[in-house]
């Protein structure tokens, strides 16, 4: 039971902020793609897949930043990094997750198996792209977003335009969510050499944050939109897109004072913000 607890905490398993921040993107793209409700087996595959991708990175990022971590006030205590879990073990943990999710994804189709590969090498990179990149947060952003093309290759064996102009938009909340926590972590983080979007945006920081809110609302909306089927009633979409316009308002009082607790609350709480949009568009393809 103990061994469990470790593993446990090395998902996050009691933070389920971080996969959500996945899922709802992935949700949306699947409703988009099918016009309406994907199927029981496509959600169950986006769903399991996304929750295990996401466990299966926090082991890879938590090996890769084991030494960083250790003088970083909220990640000190992390199973690999207080050393009460082997780096080997941790990495074997990570690769069950991602073969259990490679299974699920080996029942769509050749396309979306594909697009896997490299979504999982873009997952494996973003923990070293904090060494070399000055917005490690876009690479970040690029892995958080994959599962956009695979919903759309898997239910259409194809990605059109419009699906990249939602990656597009998904990367800009990636910013703007990861700049609010990399504001967390930014005194420990300059002290220790690390590099984020925090730390290059400087002073910008919250004016950046509002910037990317903006063009991930007006992108998302405008390709969701697009890729609706006619006829559509689009009163639920512009209802979802006021209330995640209201929440990153919210979230502006929470971080323009810079202050570590209101930055962290404030990303904790993102997921909403997909959800609004995700519910937005569930009712309008619900009762066209």
């Amino acid at each position: 039971m103990n061994r469990l607890g470790l593993y446990l905490d090395l998902i996050r398993w009691s933070r389920p902020a971080g996969w959500l921040l996945l899922l709802w993107p992935t949700l949306s793209a699947l409703w988009l793609a099918a016009g309406g409700f994907p199927g029981w087996h496509l959600l169950l595959v986006f769903t399991l897949g996304t929750v295990l991708m996401r466990s299966a990175g926090c082991c890879v990022n938590d090996v890769a930043d084991r030494e960083f971590d250790r003088h970083v006030r909220r990640t000190a205590q992390r199973p690999v990094t207080s050393g009460r879990l082997p780096v080997r073990e941790a990495l074997a943990v990570g690769a069950v997750l991602a073969l259990l999710a490679f299974a699920l994804v080996l029942t769509t189709n050749t396309l979306t198996i594909a697009l896997s590969f490299a979504a999982l090498a873009v997952a494996v990179a973003y923990p070293f792209a904090k060494r070399v990149l000055s917005m490690p947060q876009a690479v970040l952003g690029v892995a958080f977003s994959f599962g956009i093309p695979m919903a759309f290759a898997a239910l259409r064996g194809e990605i059109p335009a419009l699906a990249w102009a939602l990656l597009a938009a998904n990367m800009a909340w990636v910013l703007a969510y990861d700049t609010e926590y990399a504001m967390v972590d930014r005194e420990d983080d300059l002290r220790i050499g690390i590099q984020t979007s925090a730390i290059t945006l400087g002073r910008w920081d919250v004016a950046a944050i509002m910037g990317f809110y903006a063009l991930y609302l007006g992108l998302w909306s405008w390709a969701t939109w697009q890729l609706l089927p006619p006829g559509t009633w689009l009163w639920p979409l512009v209802l979802g897109l006021l209330v995640a316009a209201g929440q990153a308002l919210w979230h502006y009082g929470l971080i323009r004072g810079r202050e570590r607790e209101g930055c962290f609350r404030a990303f904790r709480l993102n997921h909403w913000m997909g959800c609004a949009l995700f519910a937005g568009l569930a009712l309008a393809t619900s009762l066209s």
